[in-house]
């Protein structure tokens, strides 16, 4: 990884003044290897194009003549308000990203007023990273590398250190082919020597121990990597809180649907027995106004925020969120709902992409800017 210098507010203001720009700046950071671990996927990449696809299928349908003079693009997660409905989604090997890791990432999430998910197999540990939040909900996401003890020992330090909410990731029973890493040759670290013995208990999760987890622990649960109506009803009926609807960013199960294509059917199987959260290429303030209209509570973050923690550290962060609450804002005043509780299915409709979907669809401008 290339060193990446401190800059002002004022200064990242200037460099940074859409999000696009952030993309060619992380891409200059980064090395070959990393750079293609962060915008590859698995086998032949078609999930991470349908996520770009179902995002990019939907247009919106604004209504005039309201009263938008005022918008606010808060939320509430976790008895937090937060500044927008999106959270900082786990990511593994922070550390490649930036020198401060997932301590950058918690420290922006504190500061912009989102929430985060440490993921385990990313440093520093989740005691630090929840030291480095000042304020703020946090949450700590766990690859299941033991048995029940050991998950029930991350629970008592996720709980001692603070931690809002456990995340238990439930998409990675085997691990997937990327074939942008094997090209590049590239292993994360912390597959560079398995232990295959320990990674058998991920492959072994079921929901038994769903059932186990709800009865002894009383910390809120996250079960991140539903696709299906069908697991998530599951899910409701054993009491998990939060469903959240992910393919891992397209990096797990090649040709999966898109994220925003499973949305609908979920929240119509939950009921509103769970709360949601979806993530899987979600890149303007527009894709996020589509996923609350259409039954989302909370977006995931992942390659976005990336770009900005790789160009600038938690200061690139926080100017990524900055810039897309504006986007968020302006779609929500221009949409003529003054707040996200305005937001329903009747403000979005199907309607034929205009791009061919990509990982970076969403920024058809991004060979473009200063320094171009």
């Amino acid at each position: 990884m290339k060193k990446t210098t401190e800059e002002t507010p004022e200064m990242l203001a200037e460099r940074f003044q859409a999000l696009h720009e952030f993309i060619p700046a992380a891409e200059r950071a980064l090395s070959r290897e990393i750079w293609g671990y962060l915008i590859g996927g698995a086998e032949t990449e078609t999930t991470v194009a349908r996520n770009r696809a179902a995002l990019d299928a939907l247009a919106l349908r604004p209504r005039v003549l309201r009263d938008v003079s005022a918008v606010s693009t808060a939320a509430v997660f976790l008895g937090h308000r937060l500044r927008l409905p999106v959270a900082l989604a786990p990511v593994g090997s922070l550390e490649s990203f930036h020198p401060d890791a997932g301590a950058a990432v918690a420290r922006a999430a504190s500061r912009f007023g989102v929430p985060f998910l440490l993921s385990s197999v990313s440093k520093p540990s989740l005691e630090e990273a929840a030291k480095a939040a000042e304020a703020g909900p946090r949450i700590f996401q766990l690859y299941v590398r033991g048995n029940g003890a050991w998950v029930d020992d991350h629970v008592a330090r996720a709980i001692d250190a603070g931690y809002d909410a456990f995340c238990l990731t439930v998409d990675t029973a085997h691990y997937s082919r990327r074939e942008r890493d094997i090209a590049n040759r590239f292993v994360k670290p912390w597959r560079a020597i398995p232990d295959h013995a320990a990674m058998a208990f991920q492959s072994a999760l079921n929901w038994d121990d769903v059932r186990r987890f709800k009865d002894r622990h009383a910390i809120p649960l996250i079960l991140k990597g539903i696709a299906t109506a069908e697991d998530a009803a599951l899910a409701a009926e054993l009491g998990v809180e939060f469903v959240y609807v992910s393919n891992h960013g397209g990096r797990q199960l090649d040709f999966g649907l898109g994220t925003m294509a499973m949305l609908p059917e979920i929240a119509a199987a939950v009921r509103g027995r769970a709360r949601i959260i979806v993530d899987g290429g979600f890149s303007r303030g527009t894709d996020i106004v589509k996923a609350i209209a259409l039954g989302a509570d909370l977006v995931g973050l992942g390659r976005l925020y990336l770009y900005g923690l790789a160009a600038a550290g938690a200061a690139g962060i926080e100017r990524v969120l900055t810039l897309l609450e504006d986007e968020v804002r302006i779609a929500l005043g221009l949409l003529g709902a003054p707040d996200l509780a305005c937001l329903h299915p009747g403000f979005v409709a199907p309607a034929p992409a205009t791009v061919a979907p990509h990982v970076h669809s969403a920024f058809p401008l991004r060979d473009f800017g200063p320094g171009r």
